[in-house]
């Protein structure tokens, strides 16, 4: 027998490349956008009065960038608001140094409290967390999961959810992955066996398997304001805290529901499938329920060498969504605990996607093409079953952010796919929005999300963007499709990838989270990082990613990445165009000649993953980073965007061009929080008081264990409040 240890972070750093495309990248878009550009300008920046002349935004009362007003009022469905809190108009805090302390720092005036750690018990009954992990693999079916991410705090009143109660809620917040050798009491153990293929030459314990799938999903955690002090605490007694896992059945919903590449032994009519899983940033229905994202799926399955079952489609389109023969995912291996070990009928067997029976319905070959969704969950109905909203598309989704209702019109949902090369989608209802519907519950849910049309983006070289339908029978979304063929609208969406290749979308540096500007309208996205670019030949150096450079003597590529931004033509997020900038570049401030946003130590960042727009119009910026990491943690920045080419053509050190926003101010950007050693800085929600500001710490190390309780660097939730009480950044809010 012998032992394999799991690196630290090895489930979360694998970051998927499987895009065969030669679509059109991002940064040639951008170098041909900004030569033709030149032309119009003779080279000066496009201001934002000459540019919004013909493109009028949300919300805007104005063309100049410091007289804004929110977009929707205080009318948004279920934002969180209360009383009239606008903007600030500068941020006044003293902004955190750089840290790489083993503890986390918060700007001053704040205390940071860790609440929810890996491991707490929902029920009563449950004994707290052991430091010899010795707890049952079957009792983290009720207790808070590992490495928690995004979240949402819903408003509760009485029994029913209220978007601006704050004394009482539901906490609900992702679990993405496991770290292996902290959860199990004997560490990450792989044991030898002979099988044949090289995949199944490995066994785990049982009980290691079924404590990581337990660990991996949402948790519902009633919270209630303290009698005594800020902040919240525990609800220990509540009919609402509750898990969602792996092995959590869900509903399938929408056009894939009952599709013949869903069917499968557990559910031969394809309507059901079993947990849900890497779920990673998260999102808020209007109508008021949680929207959790399933990203790297593919890490938990594995496949053998199974091509003569499969026909050429079903080969194809499970290596365009990185599955190759022979592939073992993220060394989970939850596969190969023995089947007498099962406590239900194909407990660890479903886990393996190859073709072993004479048909679908009697393996579970099709079980991967029932991940990849945004799932819906109501945390006020503890007895539903949750609904992975198919319509949406199956591809590494990392959140999911929808833009202000307007009464009358669509709902519109804006979803990035974190992996190297992929596209930004978003979705548009056929349902046309009603306020009534708020509260509504899945049922509401059914009415937006079930019907609509899925786009993909496509950045033109004139800077315009369009988005592309993907609807079987358009634009060759049929069966005369080269790589994959299309025969339904089923196969176009549990697809989506290869439908965006075909309609030739635009190629992304890791499309992180999305989040929608509440003043603006405008849309935020971050490009976490890409090693590649400038290193390899289908990754070429060019105009949104103009720099390849060494930091620290790491290698060479874009290692820092950056935030991007569009608007929707006549600010209509259903609109089928757009016009985009890039609003931040990230880089060491000493990096002289590639920090082209004018960071400074009190504002530079590097890796922006998570990203939020609370309702005054704050922009939370998170990171998740390895390559500034020696000079500080990852961390979490306060900024105060402006609009869509509010800033001016570049040209950088490398000779190439770009366009990038207003350069960074001290006053519009600065580091609130540092997180401790190792640490990923994620998820993010605001009460609706404005006085609670929660964010999750992912995988910290191990001299972070002591904070949390014990000796485990156990992941957890912090609660930031603000020392005298008053809302959150209150010394630069103007209260009406």
């Amino acid at each position: 027998m012998t032992q394999t240890s799991q690196p630290k972070n090895f489930a979360h750093e694998m970051i998927e490349d499987s895009n065969p495309t030669n679509n059109l990248d991002f940064q040639t878009v951008i170098s041909r956008r900004l030569q033709r550009r030149s032309l119009l300008k003779g080279g000066a920046g496009l201001t934002a009065a000459a540019f919004f002349g013909a493109l009028p935004l949300v919300g805007c009362q104005s063309d100049e960038g410091d007289n804004l007003i929110p977009a929707g009022g205080d009318n948004q469905a279920a934002v969180p608001a209360s009383g009239s809190l606008s903007r600030p108009e500068a941020l006044k805090f003293n902004a955190v140094a750089h840290s790489t302390a083993a503890q986390m720092s918060v700007a001053k005036g704040y205390s940071a409290e860790i609440i929810l750690p890996l491991g707490t018990p929902l029920m009563p009954g449950l004994e707290d967390w052991r430091d010899d992990r010795l707890q049952s693999a079957e009792s983290f079916e009720w207790r808070v999961g590992d490495n928690h991410d995004g979240m949402w705090f819903f408003g509760k009143q009485g029994s029913s959810y209220h978007p601006k109660a704050s004394d009482n809620g539901l906490l609900v917040m992702n679990h993405e992955y496991v770290n292996s050798e902290e959860l199990s009491p004997f560490g990450y153990k792989v044991l030898d066996n002979n099988n044949a293929a090289p995949i199944f030459q490995k066994r785990r314990l049982a009980s290691d398997v079924r404590r990581e799938v337990n660990c991996h999903g949402v948790c519902v955690a009633e919270l209630q304001k303290r009698s005594h002090g800020r902040g919240y605490e525990l609800v220990p007694v509540s009919k609402y805290n509750r898990r969602i896992t792996s092995s959590t059945v869900t509903q399938l919903s929408g056009p894939v529901a009952g599709s013949d590449w869903v069917k499968t032994k557990f559910d031969p009519t394809g309507h059901q499938t079993r947990g849900i899983n890497n779920n990673c940033g998260a999102g808020l229905s209007p109508w008021g329920t949680y929207l959790t994202t399933e990203e790297n799926f593919v890490g938990v399955f594995a496949r053998g060498q199974d091509d003569s079952k499969l026909t050429a489609a079903q080969n194809y389109g499970r290596a365009r969504y990185g599955a190759n023969p022979n592939f073992a995912g993220n060394g989970y291996f939850w596969h190969t605990p023995a089947a007498g070990e099962a406590i239900f009928e194909d407990e660890f067997s479903r886990w393996d996607m190859t073709a072993v029976a004479a048909n679908a319905t009697e393996d579970y070959r099709n079980n991967f093409n029932t991940f990849g969704y945004i799932t819906e969950i109501d945390p006020f109905d503890p007895r539903s079953v949750s609904k992975k909203r198919t319509a949406l598309g199956r591809f590494a989704h990392e959140n999911c952010a929808y833009a202000p209702v307007v009464e009358g019109k669509p709902v519109v949902f804006y979803m990035g796919d974190d992996a190297r090369g992929e596209y930004i989608y978003k979705f548009v209802s056929s349902a046309l929005w009603s306020n009534k519907d708020i509260g509504g519950g899945l049922k509401a849910g059914d009415k937006y999300m079930d019907k609509g049309t899925l786009y993909v983006a496509v950045f033109h070289e004139d800077g315009r963007g369009e988005w592309r339908a993907l609807v079987y029978g358009q634009n060759s979304l049929d069966s005369t499709n080269s790589e994959l063929p299309f025969y339904g609208q089923d196969e176009v969406l549990i697809f989506a990838r290869a439908a965006a290749d075909a309609l030739g979308a635009t190629k992304m540096d890791r499309p992180e989270w999305v989040s929608v500007s509440p003043i603006t309208g405008e849309v935020y996205v971050t490009l976490t990082n890409n090693k590649y670019r400038g290193e390899k030949s289908d990754q070429p150096l060019s105009a949104s990613n103009p720099r390849s450079y060494h930091v620290g003597g790491k290698a060479r590529g874009n290692n820092n990445g950056h935030i991007i931004r569009w608007a929707e033509t006549g600010g209509d997020h259903a609109a089928t165009s757009f016009e985009w900038d890039i609003y931040l570049f990230a880089a060491p401030y000493d990096l002289a000649a590639e920090n082209l946003s004018a960071l400074t130590a009190k504002n530079d960042f590097s890796s922006p993953d998570g990203l939020y727009f609370d309702p005054r119009g704050v922009l939370w910026i998170q990171t998740d980073d390895g390559a500034y990491t020696d000079t500080s943690s990852c961390m979490l920045l306060a900024a105060l965007p402006g609009k869509v080419n509010d800033g001016a053509p570049i040209t950088t050190s490398a000779n190439q061009a770009s366009f990038m926003g207003k350069t960074a101010s001290e006053d519009t950007i600065k580091r609130f929080f540092v997180g401790p050693k190792g640490c990923e800085v994620t998820g993010i929600t605001l009460t609706p008081d404005f006085k609670t500001l929660f964010v999750n710490i992912q995988h910290p190390e191990e001299s972070w264990g002591a904070v949390a309780g014990g000796s485990t660097p156990r992941s957890a939730t912090v609660m930031i409040t603000k020392d005298d009480g008053d809302v959150i950044l209150a010394e630069s809010v103007n209260q009406a």
